[in-house]
């Protein structure tokens, strides 16, 4: 099947990417590594020895970032729908975190402490009709967010990629309520064009 013309401007962009081209040299599965990498830079989130749970793992990146950063003495819990290939010093639950099987399953590799930083920076299957895919990524943040002020302990922080548009504010008003403090970034990897940012919640409040 012929590609269209949006989708062979849309490779042509990626390809000549420089992020994608700098992940292929250092050997990360995504791009998206640098969005991390940027963050905790700047916020020092992963910390040596840390326990981490990377929601919306796939293809890894992520993954790869936390585990390098937290080291040997840490602990990566990444979970999607998707198959990850295995990562050093990452443990990978296959399934839907909201479903009482596998969110049995997070758990037990959590091996009953409390999570230090929760990550997602999932994003649905885009349909095109933006007004659904909205409401779609809105409902993927506040599920990672019910998980997280679940699994979090004290102290500990929560980073989540949003759209803004349709339930963004709601939304970063909700984290207000759930987090001592909160921040947003955009980090250089993250496309101009896109509507993407990160949320940063900080110091989990008990729910109310």
């Amino acid at each position: 099947m012929a590609r269209s013309a949006s989708s062979r401007t849309w490779l042509r962009e990626h390809e000549n990417d420089p992020f994608v081209l700098r992940a292929r040299r250092e050997g990360y599965r995504a791009r998206a590594a640098y969005k991390l990498l940027e963050i905790d830079d700047r916020d020092r989130l992963l910390r040596p020895g840390a326990l981490v749970v990377d929601l919306g793992a796939a293809p890894g990146s992520w993954s790869q970032v936390a585990a390098a950063r937290v080291g040997a003495r840490g602990r990566v819990v990444a979970v999607d729908l998707l198959p990850v290939d295995p990562v050093p010093g990452v443990e990978v639950v296959q399934g839907d975190f909201t479903d009482a099987a596998v969110a049995d399953r997070v758990a037990a590799a959590l091996g009953g402490r409390p999570a230090d930083l929760v990550l997602s920076d999932m994003a649905p299957n885009i349909s095109g009709i933006a007004s659904a895919d909205q409401a779609r990524a809105m409902h993927l943040a506040e599920l990672a967010l019910e998980f997280a002020i679940e699994h979090l302990g004290p102290g500990g922080a929560f980073l989540v990629k949003v759209f803004q548009g349709a339930g963004f504010p709601e939304f970063r008003a909700g984290m207000l309520r759930r987090f001592a403090s909160l921040a947003t970034r955009k980090p250089a990897a993250s496309r101009g064009r896109s509507t993407e940012v990160y949320l940063l919640g900080r110091g989990p409040r008990t729910a109310g």
